[in-house]
C-alpha cells in the first residue's frame, strides 16, 4: 500500500513498483467508485487481447457481407408486417 500526493495539476504518479506488479502500460481506466477509486489497467492493443477469442476462418469482408444481409431480411420481415 502506498500514500500518494497529487501535484499542482492534480496529477497521481503511482510507483514503478505498482506499475511493474499490476503490467501497467500507457493507459488506465478510472472508475468513481462513491468513496474509492478503482483504476484498471488498459491494453495498449485492445484488439489484441482478443487474439484467438474467436475461431473465425472467414475474412472480415465476408462476415461484414454477411451480416449486412442478414440486417437486410430482418429489415425487410420488419417491414413486410406493415
Amino acid at each position: 500500500m502506498s500514500i500518494l500526493e497529487l501535484d499542482k495539476k492534480g496529477r497521481l504518479t503511482l510507483p514503478k513498483e505498482v506499475r511493474e506488479s499490476l503490467n501497467i502500460g500507457k493507459k488506465v481506466l478510472i472508475i468513481n467508485a462513491g468513496d474509492h477509486l478503482k483504476i484498471i489497467p488498459l491494453p495498449s492493443n485492445p484488439l489484441q487481447i482478443l487474439h484467438g477469442a474467436f475461431n473465425v476462418k472467414k475474412p472480415f469482408k465476408k462476415l461484414r457481407e454477411q451480416a449486412e444481409l442478414t440486417a437486410e431480411n430482418e429489415a425487410k420481415k420488419e417491414w413486410s408486417r406493415f
